[in-house]
């Protein structure tokens, strides 16, 4: 086939459009539900009930213009950029720690601000380490089986978590820690050398939960939240009294009572209660009914993949959103210890909405590139099968 033919089928190619649908409806909800979760806040802290539900609708405008332009983008120009695109985030997450740049609440210091605007990059820093992981295994395939081969993606990954974990937020760097053993299983690592890095990581949880004396007041507020119903029971308690007031139909929108500044945070690591008080235990289960169609969709994608770059950059695109999904939903029910973690496209926050939804964009534009591939009839994924 022409080179100029194969690039007009590529633009031609429609790919999956349920990709980016569903996460502009995901987004759209999203928007929704901060005002719902926040209004009261907004009215009694600012003056004004729209203030976080503004910011968040400046985040979605902001996101759906990114994620358009990236489901168009070619993508396969960030293996070019791979260093740039790890670089840039470890800086910035070096500079939340310079004195008047970087941004403390709450006792962590996980932003930094120029003015009024506030960037996490502990956000960038995910995707920044997928781009890296995904075009320096892509290169070295036959070296992802050896330990040495691996090395460049533990030390990028190793990086990202040790600066994130001094912000502190250990949470987010149990996210980077999982995200990176999965993919350099998904990079070939041989079983036992993967074994090898899985036991310290494991190890590693227990000795930085003791490290911190407020770690081990979260986890014994765990195991048993009402020993400390003032103090560190105080969150789960309040989820759990969300969730069970919701039942299985909610008491309807804008009805919830725990967002009358019972339940701290509620526009943002503890939305999901706010949603199932309102719409209750079936409203949660067609969101992450609709949650879990979208990863689905990302590991098609990933799958249909006719080259290992793009195979990896969807799964870890998909693994970012689906491990983020999952530790903020076992929180919010008191699965797992309480950590501060949002809910990808529905919490408050628009540094995580405007990339999660850029990252969607790239995840159309490889379904794109596998739907050229198809049509000009290079098998797609027979040569993975």
């Amino acid at each position: 086939m022409l080179p100029g033919r194969a690039e007009r089928t590529n633009r031609r190619a429609v790919g999956d459009l349920s990709i980016p649908v569903v996460t502009l409806l995901l987004a759209a909800f999203g928007v929704l539900m901060v005002y719902s979760a926040s209004s009261y806040t907004a009215k009694t802290q600012y003056g004004d009930e729209f203030y976080f539900m503004k910011k968040q609708l400046l985040g979605f405008v902001l996101g759906a213009i990114v994620m358009i332009f990236a489901g168009f983008f070619d993508y396969r120009r960030l293996k070019k950029i791979r260093y740039i695109a790890l670089i840039v985030p470890l800086v910035l997450l070096a500079l939340v720690f310079v004195p008047g740049v970087g941004r403390s609440n709450y006792g962590a210091t996980r932003w930094i601000g120029f003015g009024s605007v506030t960037i996490q990059p502990s956000e960038l820093a995910k995707y920044g380490f997928v781009i890296f992981a995904s075009a320096y295994m892509s290169e070295h395939m036959d070296a992802m089986r050896s330990f040495k081969g691996m090395l460049p993606v533990l030390a990028a990954g190793g990086a990202v978590c040790v600066l994130i974990i001094l912000e502190p937020n250990m949470s987010v760097t149990m996210c980077v820690g999982l995200l990176m053993l999965a993919m350099i299983f998904l990079g070939g690592m041989k079983m036992r050398w993967f074994l090898v890095i899985l036991v310290p990581a494991l190890v590693a949880v227990p000795v930085l939960i003791l490290m911190e004396p407020y770690r081990l007041l979260r986890l014994s507020a765990f195991l048993d939240p009402w020993a400390s119903p003032r103090d560190e029971g105080y969150q789960l308690i309040q989820s759990l009294y969300a969730l069970g007031n919701g039942g299985w139909f909610g008491t309807g929108l804008f009805r919830s009572r725990q967002k009358y500044r019972f339940l701290p945070f509620a526009e943002s690591d503890f939305i999901l209660s706010v949603i199932g008080e309102e719409f209750g235990f079936v409203g949660i289960l067609v969101l992450f009914a609709v949650c879990g169609f979208l990863i689905y969709k990302g590991i098609r994608t990933a799958a249909e993949a006719d080259d290992f770059f793009s195979f990896l950059l969807a799964s870890g695109i998909t693994l970012v959103y689906g491990i983020q999904t999952v530790i903020n939903a076992l929180v919010v029910s008191g699965a797992i210890p309480p950590t501060g973690l949002p809910l990808p496209l529905i919490s408050s926050g628009n540094t995580s909405l405007v990339i999660t939804m850029a990252s969607m964009g790239i995840l159309y534009a490889i379904s794109r590139k596998n739907a050229a591939a198809r049509a000009a009839g290079k098998g797609g994924n027979k040569r993975r099968r």
